[in-house]
C-alpha cells in the first residue's frame, strides 16, 4: 500500500491526528470465507435477496451435478508386452 504524503493528505487532517494505521486489521474476516459478489443490474433484478441468489445457485449446481457424467479415469496400465 502507498504510503500518504503529507501533501496528499486534505488540508483539514493533519497526519498526526489521524493516529496509526493497523496493517492487517480486517484479514481474519477477508479469511473467514466472506465473499462478496457485484450482481449485474439485470441480475440483481431477478434476485433481489442474498437468500434468492444462493437458492438459484444450489438449484443450479445439483441440476449440473446430476447431469454431467463424473469423469473416469482410464485404468490401463503398460506391461512390458504391450511396450
Amino acid at each position: 500500500m502507498k504510503k500518504a504524503k503529507e501533501s496528499d493528505i486534505r488540508p483539514n487532517y493533519r497526519r498526526g491526528e489521524l493516529g496509526p494505521g493497523v496493517r492487517g486489521k480486517y484479514l481474519d474476516a477477508y479469511l473467514s470465507g466472506t465473499n462478496l459478489v457485484l450482481l449485474s443490474p439485470d441480475v440483481a433484478e431477478a434476485f433481489p435477496t442474498d437468500d434468492s441468489v444462493n437458492e438459484a445457485l444450489r438449484a443450479f449446481v445439483r441440476v449440473a451435478r446430476s447431469t454431467t457424467p463424473r469423469a473416469r479415469r482410464a485404468n490401463r496400465r503398460v506391461t512390458a508386452d504391450r511396450r
